[in-house]
């Protein structure tokens, strides 16, 4: 392992060398392709490239990263790995099994991580005992956007509880606009069911359900509800939903084609790359139900080993991310909010505020749940067997009874 004395040698060296075309390449495997993540991403480029680090881009399309993870396959069994790849949750534990990531802990002991990540992060930051991945952002899950100009014109409050959802929904159907912009993919369909079931069943149940799989939770009659509460929400979306990216269904939000629509905190980005303004042109609140909760995601960064000793590339890249400059710079454009706990709220916007505030309170209070759509309640084996369901059920294949029942089976035959 390198030591602690040749790795500050090292990053003294490349910060100081005057050759900067004679530093290597980073490649990095992503899918941050809409325009609000490309602007984001433009940051940490910036920042290396002020190091003399050239960045080579790998994008892979595809919100919530199951083409990329596929494209990394491919790469690693051709023994072609990536410098760095974004990943999310329980697959960097996978690849870290495998024995396929870096070890940052030198690295993370020198700038003391651990004392400034929060623990439900460094679950998956770290693998037996080892730093294995830079976490760049907190993404929270459970937001609904929504257009402030419908809402005023219809005389809608953003709404609290289920009821009140459903009749502002009503309301923005009988004016002939879209009530809910979404996108036919799984993991849109299971972000919606994420935050559908911790308002259903409240943390506890959300707990029990998709976290420790308990069967009866799975198989109870308030996941019936649950999917029930989906066929309703099916019913508000439009009728050329089918595969439709995300960035899309945001698209319609601010272009005042659609109302709400409900999507993790990157759509932030979304709106404010088209320059909108939050609490003016649209508003950022909790799923109705989960106004004290937080179900999350992180977007890290894993090194993949490339030799007995971390490269001065990816050293420097793994810096970059988890400076405090970088975390408010990135994510102010991102519309996550930091992975460090000790970054300045100042530069941030309302929803941003918001954001922090709320993420906080969540952790203080117990009330901070990995989302299960975002690969941080279960292994992807599990997750995928979960969409696979939950998808089915909203394009019609399965009443809810037969839901329930095939979510339970999915769960047995994947465990």
């Amino acid at each position: 392992m390198m030591s602690l004395k040749s790795l500050k040698l090292g990053l003294a060296a490349l910060a100081m060398s005057t050759s900067l075309a004679s530093a290597a390449d980073v490649e990095v495997l992503h899918w941050w392709t809409s325009g609000g993540e490309a602007a984001a991403l433009n940051v940490l480029k910036q920042d290396l490239e002020s190091q003399g680090i050239g960045w080579q881009d790998m994008p892979v399309a595809g919100g919530g990263g199951t083409q990329a993870m596929t494209v990394l396959r491919a790469r690693v069994t051709s023994g072609n790995p990536p410098t760095a790849v974004q990943m999310l949750g329980f697959d960097i534990t996978d690849w870290a099994k495998e024995g396929a990531l870096a070890d940052l802990n030198i690295i993370a002991g020198m700038e003391g991580w651990d004392d400034v990540v929060p623990a439900a992060l460094q679950k998956f930051s770290k693998y037996d005992g080892k730093w294995v991945a830079a976490p760049v952002n907190v993404h929270s899950t459970n937001w609904v956007w929504a257009n402030k100009a419908i809402l005023d014109e219809l005389g809608i409050e953003p709404p609290q509880n289920w009821d009140e959802f459903v009749a502002a929904l009503e309301k923005v159907k009988a004016s002939g606009k879209t009530a809910i912009a979404h996108g036919g993919q799984a993991w849109q369909d299971a972000t919606i069911f994420d935050a559908v079931v911790m308002a259903t069943g409240g943390p506890e149940f959300y707990q029990k359900a998709f976290i420790d799989l308990d069967e009866e939770a799975l198989g109870s009659d308030t996941m019936k509800e649950a999917f029930d509460r989906m066929a309703v929400i099916r019913s508000y979306v439009d009728d050329n939903f089918s595969g439709r990216d995300w960035n899309l269904a945001t698209a319609m939000v601010i272009n005042g084609d659609a109302a709400f629509q409900m999507m993790g905190d990157w759509a932030k980005g979304e709106f404010l790359n088209a320059g909108k303004k939050p609490d003016e042109d649209f508003l950022c609140f909790r799923f109705p139900g989960t106004q004290d909760q937080v179900t999350f995601n992180a977007d890290q960064f894993a090194m993949f080993a490339q030799g007995p000793e971390v490269g001065k590339e990816q050293a420097a890249l793994a810096t970059a991310i988890l400076s405090p400059s970088f975390q408010s710079a990135f994510n102010v454009v991102k519309g996550s909010v930091p992975a460090r706990t000790d970054v300045p709220n100042d530069a941030f916007d309302a929803c941003g505020k918001k954001g922090m505030a709320d993420l906080k309170k969540a952790a203080d209070s117990g009330n901070l749940y990995g989302s299960m759509a975002h690969g941080h309640a279960n292994p992807a084996a599990i997750k995928n067997a979960m969409y696979d369901v939950i998808t089915a059920h909203f394009n019609g294949e399965y009443d809810s009874e037969t839901a329930v029942a095939e979510l339970v089976t999915a769960v047995q035959i994947n465990k």
